[in-house]
């Protein structure tokens, strides 16, 4: 049996597992909650982190353009990045879909070795999973940072007005 194959079939249990781990890497009070609401505009951050995670999984069973993988990473990770995870904490979730992978596919991977050498490929998509999402989480913290600072400046503009200073340029 081809590994794609068996992703097909279990990638809803997949992306649950998945997922499940992804909501456990918060503090435990908020991985309750973003386990237990499940309504979109009273948990966007539970609702985000699905989509993107969903997304991911379909994306790596039909084999997806890298357009549409950055879309849904960028999900996930413009999460983690307003959240101020650092980039390792913000790209962890990414590994763990490895790990998800292995521990549902054990059995059949043990039993068949070409499905080792096709996990061996998978595992080298996610690694490139984790690139992509680093240059994802970059954007967004660069994002971020320029919003702060034109928020500075538009208070120091103000500030100098009100003072009656000139201010042409800042």
């Amino acid at each position: 049996m081809k590994l794609s194959h068996l992703l097909s079939q279990r990638k809803l249990t997949i992306f649950e597992r998945w997922l499940d781990l992804i909501f456990s890497s918060y503090p435990p009070e908020t991985t309750r909650f973003l386990k237990k609401e499940k309504d979109r505009f009273n948990n966007p951050v539970a609702y985000r982190l699905s989509q993107g995670a969903r997304g991911l999984v379909d994306a790596l069973v039909s084999g997806a353009t890298v357009e549409e993988v950055s879309r849904y990473l960028d999900e996930i990770i413009r999460i983690k990045a307003v959240q101020d995870f650092s980039p390792s904490q913000a790209l962890a979730f990414v590994f763990l879909l490895k790990k998800v992978i292995r521990e549902e596919l054990a059995p059949e991977i043990r039993a068949d070795t070409g499905l080792a050498a096709e996990m061996l490929d998978l595992e080298s998509q996610i690694d490139g999973l984790a690139l992509l999402g680093f240059d994802v989480y970059v954007k967004r913290r660069e994002k971020l940072y320029d919003i702060r600072v034109n928020e500075v400046k538009a208070k120091v503009s103000g500030l100098l007005r009100k003072a009656g200073i000139n201010v042409t340029h800042i």
